[in-house]
């Protein structure tokens, strides 16, 4: 992608960079955050970012209007790009059972990106989808880069729990994470996020439930530079330093910051299934065959 952006910011002669680059795979996959980092990269472009929404309207001939005034202020202020979320809402196969309103705004559309008499030099269009397999031909023509973005691979899914464990208090070991990466394959980015973020809840419910807490030394909640040693921890029954309360006795500047584990992750693991099946995999495999590239590549 950073190629891309980089022929394309160049415009230099003989090299005529593409104009329209579909970004295709299981959803949360980042393809929305990939869109942002051309954006980033090429920092002294102008950058729109609409969904498909952002573009219909329910009076009639307002969608078209939408979409040429889009382009118009693109031109404007070239060079620019146009970040286009879910296109498959805008720009689906043609049928008979279609709306009028539906082909207006795909004919639209298509005579912008590439109509005759227009200038586009200097504007990308980049379009994300889900199911490129619904999209027009004709606009699937017009984006000439069609580029697969895969589900994670095992070294991108360790880092990814790395990463959403952030700086939470925890115990997990690297062999941990790679344990991990192992067992979520079919997972997706957002899938990870949503598993980490349910298993930073599992020490929080085992403060609620605690009946006993032990005194301990730790960072202090207000200022974790200074070490304290009468935090107050959850702990079983039988612990000679038990004291009977419960979360609600225990003053909020004393409280320690519960440890996540990989247990606490495991049983999150257990109930969080990915979102992504294998049938849309397979389609999304067969129209990157067909039509598109490994983004991997």
């Amino acid at each position: 992608m950073v190629s891309v952006v980089c022929l394309w910011l160049l415009g230099a002669r003989n090299r005529k960079p593409w104009q329209g680059i579909l970004l295709f795979g299981p959803p949360g996959t980042g393809k929305s955050y990939i869109a942002k980092a051309v954006a980033t990269e090429a920092d002294n472009s102008t950058f729109f970012s609409v969904s498909s929404s952002d573009l219909m309207s329910k009076w009639l001939g307002e969608s078209e209007k939408l979409v040429k005034n889009l382009f118009a202020l693109a031109r404007e202020h070239k060079p620019s790009i146009i970040f286009i979320d879910e296109i498959d809402s805008l720009c689906s196969s043609r049928s008979d059972n279609e709306s009028e309103s539906a082909r207006r705004i795909k004919t639209e559309f298509m005579v912008q990106m590439q109509g005759v008499g227009l200038n586009n030099d200097g504007i990308l269009v980049l379009g994300a989808t889900n199911i490129p397999w619904i999209l027009d031909s004709a606009i699937r023509r017009r984006f000439e880069k069609r580029i697969y973005i895969p589900l994670p691979d095992i070294h991108a899914r360790k880092e990814m729990f790395r990463i959403d464990v952030g700086k939470n208090v925890n115990n997990l070991t690297d062999q941990d994470y790679k344990m991990l990466a192992e067992r979520t394959e079919g997972y997706s980015g957002y899938d990870i996020s949503i598993l980490v973020k349910d298993a930073l809840m599992q020490p929080i419910r085992r403060v609620q439930s605690a009946t006993h807490f032990k005194r301990v030394s730790g960072p202090s909640p207000k200022d974790k530079n200074v070490i304290i040693h009468d935090l107050l921890m959850p702990c079983s029954p039988g612990d000679p330093q038990a004291i009977a309360m419960s979360w609600l006795d225990v003053p909020s500047d004393k409280l320690a910051e519960p440890t996540l584990t990989m247990q606490d992750i495991l049983r999150s693991l257990s109930s969080v299934k990915p979102t992504v099946n294998s049938a849309d995999l397979d389609r999304l495999e067969q129209f990157k065959n067909d039509f598109g590239q490994d983004g991997q590549e």
